[in-house]
């Protein structure tokens, strides 16, 4: 009875399934920073070189990308407002092309 107890709890009943080879769940990848993400993805854009930005698209979860890049954008337009002595909506429609409100 006491050889089965060992042998039910030395041995995991249900195995973890493998990793998937590369991409934001993989042990073996390092790990990313999602704004290092963001940085690589949206400067990847900018650049139009989209083997890097698929490749920072794997970093991390679609979500934190978003997320990232969604600061990011914040960042810039407040820095840039700044530099320019203007309002954050003021330079967000300009970068955008859109008529001054």
């Amino acid at each position: 009875m006491f050889s089965r107890l060992r042998t039910f709890f030395r041995y995991p009943r249900f195995p973890k399934p493998p990793a998937p080879e590369g991409g934001y769940g993989s042990p073996r990848s390092r790990q990313h920073n999602l704004f290092e993400a963001a940085a690589v993805y949206v400067s990847a854009c900018a650049d139009d070189d989209q083997e890097r930005a698929d490749e920072a698209t794997g970093w991390v979860s679609p979500e934190a990308l978003s997320f990232g890049v969604s600061e990011l954008a914040c960042r810039a337009v407040i820095a840039l407002a700044r530099e320019r002595n203007e309002s954050p909506q003021s330079v967000a429609r300009s970068l955008l092309g859109l008529p001054a409100a």
